[in-house]
């Protein structure tokens, strides 16, 4: 399997998208989400120095639109990739590029978004002196309560021996004089405490800019960051997408996910080599590609026929499926068990998947009427599996 991931905000590089710029179809895009976006993406990409892109209203429109442009170099037309792309996420930003990598929103729906939410971001940074610090290697649990200790967020959760620590210059000064055993701690050179309480000012404004946003469901499977589930709502993804601003990235479980699914390779979009080094280290046996310059696109390609193969995800419109969360055993036992032409209400939960780990609702968002079960009681089930296709039943 095939999982296709988009960098978040700090991959980003001086000059990272000259030599993409010799490619007249890229530039031209370029071009037009710099329209969207208000401002000279091109000039960022390529002649802006490394301050001047640490900024996080220019910093992530230029990440988003990298990526974006980069997956259709590498499908050039879309309908190739449902049939080889098992699943997409996105660390943090990045998620913003899954989303319309799959469709959920379009190109320029992301751009005004990711505008939005950079600008807002800023903005919420601006009133208190926050910043973050990466915690390397030490003991989670002991890391975690130190944490704790000092008030922080475990704002990024990367993996094993990989936890970026969130908070006010002040807490954050404290865990330097106090650092967990056997940690490494690195200050990064961002200008606020990302996917913490302090962003809570952001959440607060892109929620109203998503009221105006239309949304499909995802064409395969997206992975959340919030939980490592995969979500198959469109509006679900959407309200993901803006209350992670606030919420730690859980990476890990991402990870987690993308094992159950099995992948075998995991091709990161440019400005790439942060998420392909992180699975190195914590998905033994996983084959990496990371996508920097467009001469790579050839061999990007072959690595994408080599693991890929299609999303058990139906696209087609005309149905509604409704999907595993996650790995689990599926079971309709302590629900009002609904048949084929039965009519199921939107918010009803139809079925749960049960893990070790964790029990979750299978909920329709939308409604609609039973056409078959896909899963029996008691099947094993992977994350976006579908369970049961529902026909809309006209007043949804």
């Amino acid at each position: 399997m095939l999982v296709i991931v988009a960098p978040g905000q700090g991959a980003q590089t001086p000059g990272f998208l000259e030599p993409w710029l010799e490619d007249p179809a890229f530039e031209s895009r370029l071009n037009w989400l710099s329209a969207v976006a208000g401002f000279d993406l091109a000039n960022y990409g390529t002649k802006a120095d490394a301050d001047t892109i640490r900024d996080t209203a220019i910093a992530q429109p230029l990440l988003v639109a990298s990526s974006m442009l980069a997956a259709l170099a590498v499908f050039p037309h879309p309908s190739d990739a449902l049939s080889k792309v098992g699943a997409v996420a996105g660390h943090s930003v990045g998620e913003i590029a899954a989303a319309a990598g799959t469709g959920v929103l379009s190109a320029e729906q992301a751009m005004v978004l990711v505008r939005e939410r950079g600008k807002a971001m800023a903005a919420a940074s601006a009133l208190t002196a926050t910043s973050m610090t990466a915690v390397l290697g030490g003991d989670r649990d002991e890391i975690l309560a130190k944490l704790a200790e000092y008030g922080l967020t475990a704002a990024n959760d990367n993996g094993p021996g990989q936890i970026v620590a969130a908070g006010t210059v002040e807490e954050l000064a404290a865990l330097a004089a106090d650092p967990p055993a056997k940690a490494r701690l690195i200050p990064l050179s961002v200008a606020g405490a990302f996917h913490t309480k302090h962003m809570e000012p952001a959440v607060q404004t892109l929620a109203k800019y998503a009221t105006a946003i239309s949304t499909h469901d995802p064409r395969t499977r997206l992975i959340s960051n919030r939980d490592g589930q995969v979500v198959h709502d469109g509006q679900e993804v959407l309200s993901r997408l803006v209350s992670q601003v606030n919420s730690p990235v859980r990476w890990d479980l991402c990870m987690e996910t993308m094992a159950d699914l099995q992948v075998t390779g995991i091709l990161e979009l440019p400005p790439a080599g942060t998420l392909t080094g992180i699975a190195r280290r914590a998905l033994k046996g996983v084959e990496t590609f990371a996508l920097k310059t467009p001469d790579q696109l050839d061999d990007a390609r072959a690595f994408a026929e080599k693991h890929g193969s299609p999303s058990e995800i139906d696209a087609s419109p005309t149905w509604r499926l409704l999907v595993a969360p996650m790995k689990g055993t599926f079971t309709r036992e302590a629900q009002v068990r609904r048949e084929p032409g039965d009519t199921v209400e939107a918010g009803e939960v139809v079925a749960q998947v049960k893990s070790l780990r964790d029990e979750l609702d299978v909920k329709a968002p939308h409604g609609g009427i039973v056409v078959e079960w896909l899963v029996e009681e008691g099947d094993p089930v992977s994350p976006g599996q579908p369970l049961v296709r529902l026909h809309p039943n006209g007043t949804n």
